[in-house]
């Protein structure tokens, strides 16, 4: 009988995986004091942007400029010459007869002016001298003609101060077109020369179509003021227009300019509305509180205009409320545990909630709750398959 020892060593490497337990962890966020800002937004286009253009009737050829591009300039200055052609030169003698013309009746009217004053005053006179002074009724004949005289006078002196402001137009307007026909280009306003287009030796001639040659206003440049800022047109919801008020403060960024926040305020808003394909919305006039030389007219702009404001109230994100039944509340983790309490809140906005009762400044409110799944897992001591025989990992003789 053979004897056969068989030497089996068998290693086994074993892992027990061990049951998976939940990881919980916690987003937080601390109940703070702030400022609540309600906005609604709109956007649109740059309709102005407090450019005044240089313009002219006058046909000819340019003389002389004495300004260029970025030079600041007065009302008044003198800012190129033209040697005007003969149709101009007609024109332009015609319009400095109308503005003395006018120049010379406002001066009549001023002086009839003096006369109806003195008038009036004589007419008062005569009636506080006599028929009030004697103590005349109202119905009395004399007290009805002295008052009458006087009432007449001083309703002839009023009207005339309506002819003089009508005069006053008459001689504004003959100057404006005078200026426009006249070789001496000036600066409408005070500011800063831009997109000037002339240069000596330019002729500037008559606006022609297929039909007819007429004269019309023809843009030489433009002046970029300080005291006139950009403008903006935006379109409000139906919702959102309610709310809107003229002298709100607007917050403006525009496409153009992406690193760059201006303020402004409401102009004007549009009730009337305009409707398109059923949808009805609201234009705002929006205007900026500076300007800005790298702003165009049709830039896109977005405005958030501020409706409210509330100072020093409790904030938290508008995330963590949850409402049901009428009935808000919050997670709080307190010492390490969690808790829900009802709160009372007030205005929000996209980001935060004012909360009215129910929290503290400081309290931390749950943002979130990550739960995760791990494994644990260790491993054993070799055994052997037959550890059932006794032993495990121990030398096992076999005999025959």
């Amino acid at each position: 009988m053979m004897l056969f020892s068989v030497l089996v060593i068998i290693l086994v490497g074993w892992k027990v995986f061990g049951s998976k337990s939940a990881k919980i962890q916690y987003q937080t966020s601390q109940v703070e004091r702030g400022t609540l800002i309600n906005t609604v937004s709109a956007s649109g286009n740059i309709s102005t942007v407090g450019n005044i253009s240089i313009l002219t009737q006058a046909t000819g050829t340019i003389k002389n400029v004495y300004v260029k591009n970025g030079d600041s300039v007065v009302q008044g200055q003198k800012i190129a010459e033209i040697t005007l052609d003969q149709n101009s030169s007609q024109k332009s003698t015609s319009a400095y007869a109308s503005y003395l013309s006018a120049k010379n009746s406002l001066s009549s009217v001023q002086s009839s002016l003096y006369s109806l004053d003195s008038s009036m005053w004589a007419a008062q006179r005569v009636f506080m001298n006599d028929a009030v002074a004697r103590g005349l009724l109202k119905d009395d004949p004399t007290y009805i003609q002295e008052n009458d005289n006087w009432q007449a006078a001083q309703a002839k002196y009023i009207s005339q101060q309506n002819v003089i402001a009508q005069a006053q137009a008459s001689l504004s307007n003959a100057w404006i077109t005078y200026q426009q026909l006249s070789s001496n280009i000036t600066a409408p306003a005070s500011g800063k020369i831009n997109n000037l287009n002339i240069a000596p030796g330019l002729v500037i001639a008559s606006q022609t179509t297929s039909s007819t040659t007429s004269t019309s206003l023809q843009s030489l440049g433009t002046i970029t003021t300080a005291n006139i800022f950009p403008q903006a047109s935006a379109n409000l919801s139906e919702v959102d227009v309610t709310k809107v008020k003229q002298g709100q403060k607007v917050m403006i960024t525009l496409d153009a300019l992406p690193d760059l926040t201006f303020t402004g305020k409401v102009l004007v808003i549009n009730t009337n509305g305009q409707t398109s394909s059923n949808v009805t919305t609201y234009p705002v006039t929006i205007e900026f509180d500076s300007s800005n030389e790298k702003i165009y007219p049709n830039m896109g702009v977005n405005a958030e205009i501020i409706i409210d404001i509330k100072t020093d109230v409790l904030l938290v994100p508008s995330a963590v409320i949850q409402t049901s039944s009428g009935q808000s509340t919050v997670q709080i983790l307190k010492n390490g545990k969690l808790s829900q309490v009802s709160v009372e809140i007030g205005n929000s906005n996209d980001t935060q909630t004012e909360i009215v009762s129910g929290l503290n400044e400081g309290d931390t409110v749950v943002t979130n709750i990550i739960t995760s799944a791990t494994t644990t897992s260790r491993t054993g001591t070799s055994i052997s398959p037959f550890s059932s025989f006794g032993g495990g990992g121990g030398q096992m003789r076999i005999n025959r």
